[in-house]
């Protein structure tokens, strides 16, 4: 909620509460990062340290920014933005063809870890477009939807159907080739948060249920596949998707190959106790312990009082955002916040699950905690969307109250 600040005579409107739940997590993301010094293998923890304080001030700058900027304004150029970042991912689908047939991949555009999803630029850092098109999906699909409703008030089994295809239009392109490159985790997350935003938008329950049949259907062809027709299912979704999967259902068939991420996480926490081993802990080396898996390398740190930090943290947040919607009147904004909501929580479990084993692991960060500069930029260009929107409270806060004289 806005709170009203009276500088003298000069009135400022900011939602302090929020500004103040991000400034914690960029304290603990920094905090965090700062831990995992002697677990990095590849650069330094101090440039990844220096890296996020940067990036942190870059995203509360740009949030305030956007602020200043009424949100229809911000909507009217967002369909610009999807064009241009879907040539973004063009242009990484391109390089990743050159790359496989030619072995040159495209100036910027590198394979780092065996995908090609980020721009690399000298001295700036990395920019992976598709953090950036989730936030426009997010933005253009709301907007879809808002536009159905108010010209279909009784809509027809044919007029949702032709929202699906609508919607349909604006997600598989991009979804498609963020999948090529390959980046399936980030596809799992524009899919989630889009089912949530039409479950939310009382489109019609068959096709909610159609929706969760054919999830369903995926899944049981998947463990058919699995179990009776591995070598098929290899040629359908790849070999590496393939050694993700035997590493979650058996993280001890493999310790020192593809179960080595899973293993080494549930060690470190499990050997962690509840105050854990202390500053900067170098117990069991963790793989990527500033990005995938900076929850494990905090745990190690820290034990158990150290994970539920930063679980209750991102569960304020969480709540925080909830209640912004629930106190939003206007239907667009609501679906947006909606969104930005199914786009966090899912994130989080994600990546919380599949470091204790419950979830497959996807390369999916933890947001806001995990180093990666596209992430928090992405995420603050929403949280100034929904900052604008907040709603205003009663309270008024003085600064500077003139006195008054007596004559």
């Amino acid at each position: 909620m806005k709170q009203t600040i009276i500088v003298k005579n000069k009135i400022i409107r900011v939602d302090l509460g929020f500004i103040a739940i991000l400034v914690l997590l960029g304290i603990t993301s920094c905090f965090a990062i700062y831990n995992s010094f002697n677990l990095i293998k590849i650069g330094t923890g101090t440039s990844y340290l220096i890296k996020q304080i940067f990036w942190y001030g870059v995203g509360f700058f740009t949030m305030f920014i956007l602020s200043k900027i009424d949100n229809k304004i911000i909507y009217e150029y967002m369909y610009d933005a999807y064009i241009f970042l879907m040539l973004c991912l063009l242009y990484l689908f391109i390089s990743r063809i050159t790359y496989n047939i030619i072995g040159f991949a495209l100036p910027l555009a590198s394979p780092i870890n065996g995908a090609i999803s980020w721009f690399q630029f000298p001295l700036i850092g990395s920019f992976q477009p598709s953090e950036f098109i989730k936030i426009v999906l997010i933005v253009l699909i709301s907007q879809t939807i808002k536009d159905h409703q108010d010209q279909h008030e009784n809509p027809t089994f044919k007029d949702d159907f032709l929202l699906m295809l609508q919607i349909a239009k604006l997600l598989l392109p991009p979804m498609i080739l963020i999948f090529l490159q390959p980046d399936t985790g980030v596809c799992i997350i524009i899919a989630f948060c889009i089912m949530v935003l039409l479950i939310c938008s009382g489109i019609r329950k068959v096709y909610v249920w159609i929706l969760l049949g054919m999830i369903a259907g995926v899944i049981g062809l998947f463990l058919f596949l699995y179990f009776k027709h591995p070598e098929t299912l290899i040629s359908l979704i790849s070999a590496y998707r393939f050694n993700r999967i035997e590493a979650w259902l058996d993280p001890e068939s493999n310790i020192r190959g593809s179960s080595n991420q899973l293993y080494t996480a549930l060690l470190s926490l499990g050997s962690a106790g509840l105050t854990g081993h202390g500053l900067q802990a170098n117990i069991i080396s963790i793989p990527e312990a500033h990005t995938d898996f900076i929850f494990a390398a905090f745990g190690q740190c820290f034990g158990l009082i150290g994970t539920t930090f930063i679980l209750v943290v991102c569960l304020i947040l969480d709540l925080y955002l909830c209640k912004i919607a629930y106190n939003t009147t206007n239907r667009l904004d609501r679906f947006i916040v909606i969104g930005v909501i199914g786009m966090l929580l899912y994130q989080q479990l994600q990546n919380l699950g599949m470091i204790v084993g419950l979830l497959p692991i996807t390369g999916i960060t933890l947001p806001l905690i995990s180093y990666g500069g596209s992430s928090i930029l992405s995420y603050f260009i929403a949280f100034s969307i929904v900052l604008n929107l907040s709603p205003i409270s009663k309270r008024t806060i003085h600064i500077n109250r003139p006195k008054l004289f007596k004559h």
